[in-house]
């Protein structure tokens, strides 16, 4: 079994909650990759994050949190800037995130910035989420790519609250259709779909992503499940379990380190069944995060998994 690098943000979430009758934030550490990264190595996977993280207290936390959970930080790097803060408020289960921190430290990763052996050596590359949104760590996203031996994964990730009108929507629009011309497998959620592709139905989004040269797409549905577009069989709906959900902080991210664990340990589905069951796995990992509180905390081991839904 080889590596993934898992390319993109780390942050640290202030997620709003009431104790003693008032209302507080509590620090979690966060950021949708390194969710993945985590997710990754709790499933038996290695995993490398690769961004940038700030110089204060908080960047420390999180270094500190991912030595713990055996994530590598060979490829992350240090720069002048505070820890950006994701702010989040909730709505029943569904988090809604405001970010804070100009400019972002998790933008800063530089293209000279990389690895380039840890990026060529890894078995899966993964990039998205907001730093597509940000020019400095897009072109470093883009060198990555360009450099990636290994399997190739996007999920796109999108934060609306980021993007500041048509135009930008547009040019991730036109990001996103860049990456997936070379993905391996592409992952989105619903609101992604939506806001990307607004009108048209998420097995005709997957199938355009596909036409575009993706060779696996998957579409997250929440309780509903997921669409899986793979090799030349049409989308099909695959069923999620049915839970008790109290936070689906990490939820989508959980779904993308589970299908990249099991690319590492067992490589691509020889056809479109083999996939059914990876993504089937997938949601049951989704669903056991949605009955913990956090994002990166709650990402379980495949013990944990297997013993939930084996009841």
């Amino acid at each position: 079994m080889g590596y993934a690098v898992v390319l993109g943000e780390a942050l640290v979430d202030l997620l709003d909650t009431e104790r003693d009758g008032a209302r507080v934030y509590r620090q979690a550490i966060g950021g949708g990759p390194l969710n993945v990264a985590v997710g990754v190595a709790r499933l038996g996977g290695a995993a490398q994050f690769v961004g940038s993280l700030g110089d204060d207290v908080l960047a420390g936390r999180i270094r500190d949190f991912l030595a713990t959970v055996d994530v590598g930080l060979a490829g992350a790097v240090t720069v002048p800037a505070p820890t950006a803060l994701a702010v989040v408020t909730f709505a029943g289960p569904e988090p809604d995130f405001r970010f804070y921190g100009e400019p972002p430290s998790y933008g800063l990763l530089d293209p000279g910035d990389l690895d380039l052996a840890l990026i060529e050596g890894a078995d899966v590359l993964y990039c998205g989420s907001v730093m597509l949104l940000q020019p400095t760590a897009l072109a470093a996203a883009r060198r990555a790519w360009s450099l990636a031996t290994g399997l190739r994964v996007l999920d796109p990730n999108v934060r609306p609250r980021l993007l500041a009108g048509p135009a930008e929507l547009a040019g991730l629009r036109a990001v996103v259709a860049e990456f997936a011309a070379g993905a391996h497998l592409v992952k989105l959620s619903t609101a992604d779909a939506e806001l990307l592709y607004p009108g048209e139905p998420v097995e005709g989004v997957a199938a355009y992503l596909r036409e575009l040269g993706a060779a696996t797409v998957v579409v997250t549905l929440g309780a509903a499940g997921a669409v899986l577009a793979a090799a030349h069989a049409d989308p099909v709906r695959v069923p999620a379990p049915k839970v008790q959900a109290v936070d689906a902080t990490g939820a989508g991210d959980s779904v993308i380190a589970a299908l990249i664990a099991d690319l590492l340990l067992d490589g691509e589905p020889a056809d479109p069944a083999g996939w059914v069951d990876r993504v089937a796995f997938a949601l049951r990992v989704a669903g056991l995060v949605c009955e913990s509180p956090g994002g990166a905390t709650a990402m379980p081991t495949r013990a944990e998994v297997h013993r939930r839904f084996e009841r």
